[in-house]
């Protein structure tokens, strides 16, 4: 199995930690958030990762070169002129991609003990039920956040964000909703279907969510999959990299 890591972000929050080396390997317990993400997605079978680079992505060559497991393989799409986002980045590197089951997406700054291996599992049975309109399954929490996905019966269908210091606050829903509407925390964490790069054209600079609202009115599929019972922290600032050491007991 495949996946991909997203550490093309400038870090900017983190700073001035991420002032002269990459978020991704901003250390935790005395390791790399980097390395985490890395031994998780292992444990769940992936062979393969392929990692997107552009602040300081000289060193996230020198560490993987120094320090990953010899049974992983790495490739890197390099975003040289400035970070392409989440579905910018992922669409830039789809020509790297070389099976054509589903792969695990993850965010480099995301630590947690979600079981990706299930979260894998439970994506192929419902792919099995619902069919090929099935194009992703999101990690999702019931958790207090900002920013929430909004889902129905059927799947996604808008999001919220309900204001902080970066993002003004408002509602999005792209279709009428089919039944019960509910809101969902992200952690970041995706599987998705190799055939998503087919559905869109796009190219440069997105978010990942526009893009999966745009195939929900085309009437395709983004299930959430509760992964609420399982600890999680977004290290994106220094706060939270503190939090990190605490929650999972990594220094």
């Amino acid at each position: 199995m495949e996946a991909m890591i997203l550490a093309a972000g400038l870090g900017t929050r983190l700073g001035p930690l991420t002032d002269h080396q990459p978020k991704a390997l901003v250390k935790v317990g005395g390791r790399p958030l980097l390395g985490w993400v890395m031994d998780s997605l292992a444990r769940a079978g992936v062979h393969r990762i392929i990692i997107n680079l552009h602040h300081h992505e000289d060193q996230i060559r020198a560490y993987i070169r120094e320090s990953a497991p010899p049974d992983l393989d790495f490739v890197f799409s390099l975003e040289p002129e400035e970070p392409l986002e989440t579905g910018g980045g992922l669409f830039r590197a789809a020509s790297l991609f070389q099976e054509t089951g589903p792969f695990i997406l993850h965010n480099a700054d995301v630590l947690s003990s979600i079981r990706l291996a299930e979260l894998v599992a439970g994506h192929r049975e419902a792919r099995g039920v619902i069919g090929e309109s099935l194009v992703a399954s999101l990690a999702v929490q019931r958790r207090p956040a900002n920013r929430v996905l909004l889902f129905d019966d059927r799947g996604l269908m808008g999001w919220q964000n309900r204001g902080n210091d970066r993002v003004p606050g408002g509602v999005r829903r792209v279709r009428e909703p089919e039944g019960r509407v509910e809101s969902w925390a992200f952690t970041g964490i995706h599987v998705i279907e190799r055939s998503i790069f087919g559905l869109s054209q796009r190219t440069g600079r997105f978010s990942i969510v526009d893009l999966y609202l745009e195939l929900a009115t085309e009437g395709l599929v983004i299930r959430p999959a509760d992964v609420t019972g399982d600890r999680w922290l977004d290290v994106g600032t220094p706060e939270r990299l503190e939090e990190a050491r605490a929650t999972f007991g990594l220094g």
